[in-house]
């Protein structure tokens, strides 16, 4: 849905700046648009950066990153609020902290959070 969204308001920004300025009015809506897919891209760099320093599956809380979570949370920001990458695991990813808890985490096909589930250390 989002991805639909971008491409029409990247179509009518062409469309817009075509009718306004013609040529170079696309080309600015243009450059604007590659601009945005760059800054998007150095986003997603620097976060898969920082996630390849961090411990597989190892969250300084799984407590405080429950609390955090809601449904339809894009996989980008769940790492982010993890600070490293989950384990997979079958159906989804899963983190647990030093004191053992755990959280599972599922996600739909789009990369958006579907539901997870906290269990504390016995």
């Amino acid at each position: 849905m989002r991805n639909a969204l971008f491409a029409l308001l990247a179509l009518g920004a062409l469309i817009a700046g075509g009718w306004a300025l013609g040529w170079p009015g696309v080309l600015m809506a243009l450059t604007v648009i590659v601009f945005l897919l760059a800054l998007q891209f150095t986003k997603l760099m620097r976060t898969m950066r920082r996630m390849q320093a961090a411990p597989l599956g190892q969250t300084p809380s799984c407590l405080m990153l429950n609390a955090r979570l809601h449904p339809g949370l894009p996989l980008l920001q769940v790492l982010e609020l993890a600070g490293s990458l989950g384990e997979a695991i079958d159906g989804g990813y899963r983190w647990v902290d030093a004191g053992g808890d755990e959280l599972r985490l599922r996600f739909d096909g789009s990369s958006r959070l579907l539901d997870w589930q906290f269990t504390r250390a016995s």
